[in-house]
């Protein structure tokens, strides 16, 4: 592929690109699709199973892929929990009790509040670009970029490989497929309602869903996203944890 000039307009949204993408930026903007040197958002976790139903609302910080701050506004009962990551360290806040917990690296993988969002998949510990290898590879429509992800040797990681499915208008992701070791697809992250937030196009939606657990999904719904704003100095902090947002 020939690599891109910059003469296009941000996130390559018009076709004023003639060239395509080289494959690093298409993983690129998947990695960094709702971020920027800084960001805050609000958005919607619905997390569904077949026993019960649960929505919480959210607020989020991040600065670059190394800093990401999280707080859940409602429900009441879940109000001013609180996750923060800095470079590779990750920790939890829980109000009721007044205590601060640290994720381990084993626990990284683990579920995010009962979601099907990992620790990982909410703060970006790991990086698609910087953590696996990629390649372009055949697929189904020709309207589509499709790019197998491989872990690289030194990275921890419990997908045997991902496959990423970009649009070839917009290089927008449309679905992230995970696979384990053994080659089977476990679980499948699908984008969709393509809004302009900050004015950049990403989607408002995002649905994870499990495939090897029958009826269990979840889906953020960003309500606001605005980039490259101004944080307080003490937003990526331990302090900062423990305070109602």
């Amino acid at each position: 592929m020939r690599k891109v000039l910059f003469l296009c307009l941000p996130f390559f949204s018009v076709a004023l690109c003639a060239a395509e993408p080289t494959v690093e930026e298409i993983v690129k903007k998947s990695d960094e699709l709702y971020r920027s040197k800084t960001s805050y958002s609000e958005m919607e976790m619905q997390i569904e199973t077949p026993d019960w139903k649960r929505t919480m609302k959210l607020k989020a910080w991040t600065e670059g892929m190394k800093k990401t701050f999280i707080t859940i506004l409602e429900p009441k009962k879940d109000a001013g929990i609180g996750t923060l990551r800095m470079d590779t360290e990750m920790w939890n806040y829980f109000p009721k009790i007044n205590k601060v917990m640290k994720i381990p690296p084993s626990m990284m993988m683990g579920s995010w509040m009962g979601s099907d969002f990992t620790n990982d998949d909410l703060v970006k510990e790991s990086s698609l670009l910087d953590d696996y290898t990629y390649k372009l590879i055949a697929g189904p429509d020709a309207t589509k970029y499709y790019i197998e992800l491989i872990p690289k040797e030194k990275t921890a990681s419990v997908w045997g490989r991902i496959v990423i499915t970009a649009n070839k208008g917009d290089y927008l992701p449309v679905a992230q497929e995970y696979y384990d070791e053994k080659g089977t697809k476990v679980r499948l992250m699908t984008f969709s309602d393509v809004k302009m937030f900050g004015g950049k196009k990403i989607p408002a939606v995002m649905e994870l869903r499990s495939l090897t657990k029958s009826g269990n999904k979840t889906t953020i719904i960003y309500g606001d996203v605005q980039f490259d704003v101004k944080l307080d100095a003490d937003t990526f902090s331990l302090r900062n944890l423990q305070k109602q947002r």
